[in-house]
């Protein structure tokens, strides 16, 4: 065990504000699929805002339509089998049809001391800092991926 896990964050702008009948099926399946999350191997926690999910946490408040999505897992490999291997991975497919397209980098992974949970400033920095940078061990993506700080020692 390294001391470490992996936090993300990933933003989406939707095609509609969050009570509109448009993105009615991602709205009704969040309690489904954030409950899958929580029941997965590697998962340790997830943000929410005032409910039981993060519709109502506005990371930028220029643009109220950026749904946010942050959690905290034990590895890349954990978050892929969720993302990728269950349940969810149709709402990955589905997402163009609740969400508009942006261009630029919508999702950010970085390793955290075990413990810590990410605030949505860090969040977003995170994912600034992708855009602006590229992937490097600060922030990255699936594709190119940075291993957990090896522990410090004391000599």
């Amino acid at each position: 065990m390294s001391g470490y896990q992996l936090a993300q964050v990933n933003i989406g702008r939707l095609a509609a504000p969050i009570g509109d009948d448009r993105v009615k099926d991602f709205r009704e399946n969040l309690g489904r699929i954030n409950a899958l999350a929580e029941a997965q191997p590697g998962f340790v926690w997830r943000a929410t805002g005032e409910g039981d999910d993060a519709t109502d946490i506005q990371p930028y408040e220029a643009d109220p339509t950026i749904a946010f999505n942050a959690s905290v897992w034990e590895s890349p490999e954990h978050l892929a089998a969720f993302a990728f291997r269950t349940d969810h991975r149709d709402f990955v497919r589905r997402r163009a049809e609740w969400f508009q397209p942006l261009d630029a980098a919508y999702l950010a992974l970085w390793w955290v001391r075990a413990g810590h949970r990410p605030s949505v400033a860090e969040c977003v920095e995170r994912l600034e800092h992708l855009r602006a940078h590229g992937p490097t061990p600060h922030a990255f993506d699936f594709r190119i991926r940075f291993p957990a700080p090896q522990p410090e020692t004391t000599a």
